[in-house]
């Protein structure tokens, strides 16, 4: 029997009692020794029967331990000489080269272009809360989750293995068959199913529609203020932002010629815009339409919570008026039932079907199909429907006791464009207001203000803020806006 001088003895403390088993206990000793450098590749480790031996245990986790290190490349055999640390794990030869900068852990490591290109996300505190007036939040509370329930058990029943299987790369077909009967009626598209294309929400729907149009370089209006999350992804993609003014009529296109006539695309929110909330008047939509098929140019509509406008009926789309096929339409679900169900849908012109099926598929070969099912069924059965008409009605009352809080808390200090639809109000300040200061201080009040200045790329943001009502009660409304009259005073 060889001695445990045929290798020097590492440390390795065994306990019975452990949850681990005595062959990863050995693994695990081994491994960091070798990982924190205290055992150096060529040294010699001693035989498996004379470890156990030292050990007081059997042979076999010595035995199976060892197989593992050497598997996966920790340990080698060597003839005559027993087993060694590897050593291909030595450190390389020195090298006259230099390392580029940022190419070891000391100042900025090295990544695409495209990825320092947009911001990290900021921890601000408005980020976080439910209430008032958190952005981009519904009425959780008033979903009819027990219908929403039934049909995911229902659906759940009758799964076989073909439900296991990939769906399609656009979408389940009743889905979007449903979404086309919907749009059709409701927002004056022009579209079939096989134009639809179902999506994680209307962010992967504008990542996905820029892949498939834009070339880094390309040039895109932006409105101004607009969207922030949509200007990242063109960030993303590398192309150029033109940010175009908005006024009263929306997007001032005439601007945007000027600006940047031969752009490749112009992304708007015209129903609604974001986040003023302005209604693009027919005289510029049309002009828009003008501009994009004499230049060859997409348009990108953005109808993001155009399903609640509370005096009129819902404003018809922008790509119902498209003869020429230049508009690219994108919708989401987000708004009008539940964001964590992610489920949005695009519009394709005909001749862009096969060239988004083709990039969608590298993508993530399609969306999963368990929910589309439901969300069909929920339409189908009418729930859908009902659910909008009730949302309708509470939201309005919701908007009208925003607006009349602001009018009697605040006076015609503060302006309030665009309060006819959707489930956010914009306040304007004077441009004495910190509202970056305000925000934060009232942050600790439970009070979630989303400056306006954020969504301005360029200088000259006017302050105030985007109160979002949707997930605030009718009796939080008025003492919300109060504090906010004593954060502003």
């Amino acid at each position: 029997m060889k001695s445990t001088g045929s290798g020097i003895l590492p440390t390795i403390v065994l306990d019975r009692n452990a949850g681990r088993s005595l062959q990863r206990q050995i693994y695990d000793s081994f491994r960091s020794g070798i990982i924190e450098r205290r055992l150096r590749p060529g040294q010699r480790i001693p035989s498996t029967r004379a470890l156990a031996t030292e050990l007081s245990i059997s042979r076999f986790p010595v035995l199976n331990a060892y197989a593992q290190l050497v598997a996966e490349g920790y340990l080698e055999g060597r003839v005559g000489a027993g087993t060694v640390i590897s050593r291909l794990l030595a450190n390389p030869a020195p090298s006259d080269d230099r390392p580029e900068a940022g190419a070891t852990g000391s100042g900025r490591r090295p990544m695409a272009r495209r990825a320092s290109a947009i911001a990290a996300p900021r921890n601000a505190p408005w980020f976080h809360g439910i209430g008032a007036f958190g952005l981009g939040q519904v009425a959780f509370d008033q979903f009819p989750l027990p219908v929403w329930s039934r049909i995911v058990a229902r659906r759940c029943r009758r799964m076989d293995a073909k439900a296991t299987h990939y769906g399609e790369i656009t979408g389940s077909k009743v889905l979007r068959e449903a979404v086309a009967t919907y749009l059709r009626t409701s927002r004056s598209l022009r579209c079939e199913p096989e134009q639809v294309v179902i999506v994680s929400g209307s962010q992967q729907a504008l990542e996905l529609t820029v892949r498939v149009l834009l070339d880094p370089g390309s040039r895109v209006w932006m409105e101004e203020p607009g969207y922030e999350l949509a200007r990242q992804v063109f960030r993303l993609a590398g192309c150029n932002l033109v940010p175009v003014p908005v006024d009263a009529e929306g997007l001032n296109v005439d601007a945007g010629i000027r600006l940047g006539r031969k752009a490749r695309a112009a992304f708007v929110t015209p129903s609604h815009q974001f986040p003023l909330g302005v209604v693009m008047s027919a005289a510029r939509r049309f002009r828009l339409l003008q501009w994009a098929q004499a230049n060859g140019a997409w348009i990108i509509e953005d109808d993001y919570d155009s399903e609640y406008r509370y005096e009129s009926m819902p404003i018809a789309s922008l790509q119902g008026l498209d003869d020429h096929a230049r508009v690219v339409y994108i919708g989401t679900f987000s708004k009008v039932l539940f964001p964590a169900l992610r489920l949005g849908y695009i519009v394709l012109p005909v001749d862009l079907i096969e060239p988004f099926r083709a990039v969608r598929r590298v993508l993530d070969i399609g969306p999963p199909t368990f929910h589309q099912e439901v969300l069909a069924e929920f339409i189908a059965e009418g729930h859908f429907a009902r659910h909008i008409r009730r949302m309708r009605g509470i939201y309005r009352e919701r908007k009208d006791m925003l607006v009349d809080s602001i009018r009697s808390e605040l006076g015609s200090e503060v302006e309030t464009p665009g309060a006819e639809a959707g489930l956010h109000l914009t306040i304007t300040l004077p441009a004495r207001c910190r509202e970056i200061e305000i925000a934060e201080r009232a942050a600790q009040q439970q009070l979630w203000l989303w400056p306006l200045s954020r969504y301005y790329t360029g200088r000259g943001a006017q302050p105030g803020f985007v109160l979002g009502f949707g997930s605030a009660g009718l009796k939080e409304i008025r003492p919300a806006v109060r504090k906010l009259r004593n954060l502003i005073s």
